[in-house]
């Protein structure tokens, strides 16, 4: 294969593979059966298989490419994938040169006779920038015996490859280190100012064993990566932020870059953090305790306007090779909901409360463990002298499957010392009384919000905070999970908006220079299956359009302060498996609706009463014939604004108006009553919450059905769950209202309105410009026709 192809050499490893693979499919004299059909029980499929070597296009995947711009580039067969249906493809004058994809076409199975260029000055940048890293004197021949110099024998391959395989599990694994612009992620700033002492795990760190690598004077070229990148997939759909930056992947590509400096210094400040805490310490290797492997992830870190703020390195345990009940039992860990964090905003714009963030760093180390867990030594930092040893874990580490579970039982013994109680209707929400004052806490994994009536308590529980764990003081909240928290303290008004994070979007899809929209769907569009692709043809053109990222980033936007998107998005979201032209072409519609509206916020006002009142809906049938499921959707204002919304597909068959207007009052009451739980648990302003919730539908049949036990035939197949309603209502818990079609606040989430009627709606659930919204000098001009 090697001969023939003319491939380069370093590729013995793939044509070693896919003969590997291509002998499990075929047929032997030992049995009548291929390997492939004894392990699975099923005939292999060989239509996709092609000559090693041969030629192909491959098509690119590129928002920002020209009409004439090429869509494909020309490669080589060399692989398949085996964690997913592509091929592995290489091309010599594209970056990467090594990725993988489905969308291939190949040109016949002739193989490739390209004289390919020599790629040793490659490899020797590689190895140069490898030599001018003298970070411990045990690392240089670690890095060199890598794969980049010279061969590993088989077994050595075979990992190298199935740990970049694995690099997509570990990053899904690091989710809540990977933050970039606009996800539900976190910031974790790291100190100013201060000495960055050199680091080791062991002991304390010596000058002379870590020195900044010196960077080379010579003009570096787009390198092949090692062992740790060799394989990038190249479809974009497995980007998981919308950050432009080109972060590394692997320790190499850290210290080969240009912030090479930048990047060692983040590296030796995680790794005194991780002395500080003590979280390791080395020993000898245990006999039938395998050590799980680590890995460092780095990311710049961008302030609100985009401007890199620091570059961040952070050392992860490869947990997803943990073994259950061995080295983990139980992983789960409680996280704030975007409804708790919306309702304390409510509050803070209506008590006029202090609002201050602040920041845990390295907060996944303060967790202790319960099991025992080796680990391997960190790259580029094995300390001289006990390359053999491992670290015993002794606290928990970022990666690790029990991480976030241990550092939230530690949070919360810490703080419930301090006087303060948790919520137990969302457990990341505490609250601590003094007297006739009181302060909220609010936790998001490493994210910290304060609120409070007064600025002693809120400094008492600062410096608090602060002498428990290494914390970092970011003053008043200002842009927290990707969004900006906007005050006007003298009108009383808070805002919140994701104006960034929406032109972010925006620019991902290249429409950041599209025309304004006036609504995202128009009354009368209809989505439906009919509309999906029929041939193989229409399949394969729409493989290409990233249809699903669209409606993820559009659903982020929706759930956090977008509640006028709600509909738009339950829509588009039915055909991510199989969308059409028109779904895309409906996607773009909600983008064009967004570049008009990206500045709009979210506000919540001082009001005279401060009362949670609910608006539920439903649109009987909306989309028949494409389905006879009707949509309700519901909404519930609170302190002037929406704080908590949903539309929804009905999961029975309503076969009246009636019937499905009262799945729409069961979903949006059992909503209310979680919002009014939570409040009652807040105890300070359970006041507000002593009556009943108000909830109100514009059907009256509804209404008088959900206080009567009237029998009808009509009503008599009513599941039973529905009734529960009427206890409620009986038992004074919850008042069931009527209201005008014009005054029902959630018509929107339930159809496409008119462009009239949607502004009017929007404006009620308090989605503003914020030029009208906060700075204008004057109060909101728009209230509200129903007196909340």
């Amino acid at each position: 294969m090697m001969c023939t192809s003319g491939l380069p050499k370093m590729f013995w490893g793939e044509a070693l593979r896919t003969a590997n693979y291509l002998c499990n499919r075929s047929p032997s004299k030992a049995v009548d059966k291929t390997p492939f059909e004894l392990w699975c029980g099923r005939q292999p499929s060989l239509h996709h298989c092609h000559v090693w070597g041969c030629k192909a296009e491959a098509r690119i995947y590129n928002p920002n490419l020209g009409k004439l711009d090429p869509k494909s580039v020309t490669c080589h067969f060399i692989g398949y994938c085996e964690k997913s249906k592509g091929y592995k493809l290489y091309s010599p004058h594209h970056s990467p040169r090594v990725f993988e994809t489905h969308q291939v076409k190949f040109l016949g199975e002739s193989v490739c006779n390209t004289n390919f260029e020599d790629l040793s000055s490659d490899f020797e940048e590689i190895v140069e920038s490898v030599d001018n890293i003298a970070v411990m004197p045990s690392i240089q021949n670690n890095l060199f015996n890598s794969g980049l110099a010279q061969s590993q024998n088989l077994v050595e391959s075979q990992n190298a490859v199935d740990e970049n395989l694995e690099a997509n599990d570990l990053n899904s694994e690091m989710a809540e280190f990977d933050l970039g612009q606009g996800q539900e992620q976190l910031t974790e700033p790291e100190p100013q100012n201060e000495p960055q002492p050199q680091p080791q795990p062991q002991t304390k760190p010596q000058q002379n064993q870590v020195v900044v690598p010196r960077r080379s004077q010579r003009v570096r070229k787009p390198r092949f990566g090692g062992e740790d990148d060799i394989y990038e997939v190249y479809l974009s759909e497995v980007e998981s932020t919308l950050s432009d930056d080109n972060d590394p992947t692997s320790f190499k590509q850290a210290t080969g870059s240009n912030d090479s400096d930048a990047w060692t210094q983040a590296m030796i400040a995680e790794l005194d953090s991780m002395y500080k805490n003590g979280v390791w310490e080395l020993v000898k290797p245990k006999e039938n305790h395998k050590p799980i492997g680590c890995k460092w992830v780095f990311k710049t870190k961008r302030d609100v306007s985009g401007n890199i703020e620091r570059h961040k390195a952070r050392l992860v345990a490869k947990g997803f090779t943990q073994k259950e009940g061995i080295y983990f039992t139980e992983t789960f860990s409680p996280v704030s909901t975007k409804d708790s964090f919306r309702i304390i905003m409510a509050l803070v714009a209506h008590y006029d409360m202090e609002l201050h963030q602040m920041d845990v760093k390295t907060a996944f180390l303060n967790g202790e463990l319960e099991e025992e867990i080796f680990m391997v030594q960190p790259e580029g930092f094995i300390e001289a002298g006990k390359e053999n040893m491992v670290c015993r874990l002794k606290k928990s580490i970022y990666g690790l499957k029990q991480a976030s579970r241990q550092w939230y039982k530690k949070f919360d013994s810490v703080v419930s010392s301090f006087g303060f109680t948790e919520n137990l209707v969302d457990e990341c929400v505490y609250l601590k009384v003094v007297g006739n004052n009181f302060i909220f806490l609010i936790l998001y994994v490493d994210d910290i919000l304060l609120a409070s009536s007064n600025v002693k308590l809120l400094k008492d529980t600062k410096a608090f905070l602060s002498s428990n764990f290494d914390m970092k003081e970011l003053g008043e909240a200002s842009y927290v999970l990707g969004i900006e928290i906007k005050r006007d303290r003298k009108q009383g008004l808070l805002g919140l908006s994701q104006q960034n994070y929406i032109s972010k979007i925006l620019k991902r899809f290249g429409m950041e220079t599209c025309a304004n929209g006036e609504v995202p769907m128009s009354k009368g569009d209809k989505l439906t299956k009919n509309q999906c692709p029929k041939t193989e043809n229409e399949k394969t053109e729409m493989e290409s359009i990233p249809y699903a990222r669209l409606v993820g980033s559009l659903m982020y936007a929706q759930v956090c302060t977008r509640p006028d998107l709600s509909f738009a998005v339950g829509m588009l979201s039915r055909f991510q498996s199989n969308p059409g032209h028109e779904h895309w072409t409906a996607g773009k519609k909600v983008l064009r609706y967004l570049q008009r509206t990206k500045d709009y916020m979210l506000v919540y006002k001082h009001v005279k009463k401060l009362e949670l009142v609910g608006f539920t809906d439903s649109d009987f049938a909306g989309n028949y014939p494409a389905s006879m499921k009707s949509t309700c959707g519901y909404v519930y204002m609170l302190a002037g604004g929406a704080v908590a919304w949903k539309t929804m597909k009905q999961s029975l068959i309503a076969t009246s108006t009636m019937q499905a207007e009262l799945i729409a009052i069961y979903e949006g009451v059992c909503e209310g009553l979680w919002i009014r739980n939570f409040i009652l648990e807040t105890k300070v302003l359970s006041d507000h919450v002593t009556g009943s919730l108000k909830v109100f539908c514009d059907n009256e049949a509804a209404v008088f059905f959900s206080k009567n036990s009237k029998r009808s035939n009509n009503s008599k197949h009513i599941d039973l769950k529905f009734y529960s309603i009427r206890k409620r209502v009986k038992d004074g818990e919850v008042e069931i209202s009527g209201v005008k079609t014009s005054d029902q606040l959630a018509d929107p989430f339930t159809k496409a309105l008119s462009v009239a009627a949607f502004k009017e709606h929007s404006r009620n659930i308090r989605i503003l410009s914020k030029t009208v919204a906060l700075w204008s000098g004057t109060s909101l001009q728009v209230e509200m026709k129903t007196k909340l």
